[in-house]
C-alpha cells in the first residue's frame, strides 16, 4: 500500500516508551503507528476482498515484524482493513480505525439503547467523540466532561449536556443534577482512585467500564454493578460499519490537528503530555 495518511493514537508513545515490556514484542527497526489510510499498490495470491487502485484504511501495527503507519509503503493483512469513506479525504479516514471501533464496541458492549443516560468521561478525545455521537445516535442522554470552551463542540456532537469536570468535583456535580444517578459510566482517562469515586454516579445494577484498567471487578460485584476493563475487538466488518456511518453523515472524524510526517516526534510529545486535541494525523 501507498500511505497518504497516518492517524496518531496514545498506544504509539506507548509501544515507543516500551511501556508494555514484553507484552508487545518489537522488531527493530520499528514503524510506529497503527492507524492509516491510502491505496492498495499489489496484493497477494490470497486477497479477495480488494484489488489494485482501491482506496482503504485501517490498523498496520506489525510490532513484531517492526511494521507501523508511520511511511510511505506498507504491508498490511486484509484482515485489518476495509474500503475507505467516498465522502472523506484520507486524512480523515485515517482518523477513524482504532479510536471509532473502541467507540462503537464501547456503546455495544455496555448495552447503550434509546433513553440510556450515560456519564462520558474523558469525552473530548478521539474515542469520546465518537462515543458521543454513537451513543446519541441510538437515543442515549449522554452527559459529556467538557470544559466551558468546548461544550457547545460536544452538545453538537450529540451530547445532551455537560459537565465542567474543572469547576468541582465530578461526581457531586453529577449527582445535583441526577439525584438517581446514571445509567452507564464510561472512563477513559481515570485513575483506580478516581474511577472507584465515580462510580458513586452509577444507579443501582448499572454499568461502569474503565478504558485503561482502572476497574475492580469484586468492588463493583460488592456496589451491584456490572462493571469491566474494556478490551478493544477490532474487525474489518466493523470498520466497513464504521465507514458506511461516515458516508451516511451520521458519524463524523474531527481531525484535530494534520501535520506531516517529520512532525510525528513533536505531535507524540503533545499527546504524551496530554496537550493534544481531537485526532492528529499525519500526512504522509
Amino acid at each position: 500500500m501507498r500511505l497518504s495518511a497516518a492517524g496518531l493514537n496514545p498506544i504509539d508513545w506507548k509501544i515507543a516508551d516500551g511501556m508494555f515490556g514484553d507484552a508487545v514484542p518489537a522488531a527493530f527497526p520499528l514503524v510506529l503507528g497503527s492507524d492509516g489510510a491510502g491505496e492498495v499498490l499489489a496484493i497477494g495470491n490470497g486477497v479477495r476482498r480488494f484489488t489494485v487502485g482501491d482506496a482503504v484504511f485501517g490498523q498496520f501495527q506489525r510490532p513484531e515484524r517492526g511494521g507501523g503507519s508511520y511511511c510511505e509503503l506498507a504491508v498490511a493483512d486484509e484482515g485489518r482493513l476495509a474500503h475507505a469513506a467516498r465522502s472523506v479525504t484520507y486524512a480523515t479516514s485515517a482518523g477513524l480505525p482504532t479510536a471509532g471501533m473502541t467507540a462503537y464496541n464501547l456503546v455495544e458492549e455496555t448495552r447503550v439503547t434509546e433513553g440510556t443516560r450515560v456519564l462520558l468521561v474523558g469525552a473530548t478525545g478521539g474515542v469520546g467523540t465518537f462515543v458521543t455521537q454513537l451513543a446519541a445516535g441510538r437515543g442515549a442522554e449522554v452527559i459529556a466532561t467538557a470544559r466551558a470552551s468546548k461544550a457547545e463542540l460536544m452538545r453538537t456532537l450529540g451530547a445532551a449536556e455537560t459537565v465542567d469536570h474543572t469547576a468541582g468535583p465530578l461526581d457531586d456535580q453529577v449527582l445535583a443534577a441526577h439525584p438517581d444517578g446514571v445509567d452507564v459510566l464510561i472512563d477513559m482517562i481515570g485513575g483506580p482512585a478516581e474511577f472507584a469515586g465515580l462510580t458513586r454516579t452509577v444507579r443501582d445494577g448499572g454499568t461502569a467500564v474503565s478504558l485503561i484498567g482502572s476497574a475492580d471487578a469484586d468492588e463493583l460485584t460488592d456496589n451491584n454493578l456490572r462493571g469491566f476493563n474494556f478490551v478493544n475487538r477490532p474487525s474489518p466488518q466493523l470498520l466497513e460499519i464504521l465507514a458506511g456511518q461516515v458516508d451516511a453523515g451520521r458519524l463524523t472524524v474531527l481531525v484535530g490537528r494534520e501535520v506531516s510526517l517529520e512532525e510525528a516526534p513533536e505531535a507524540l510529545e503533545a499527546s504524551r503530555t496530554g496537550r493534544s486535541q481531537g485526532k492528529t494525523v499525519l500526512a504522509i
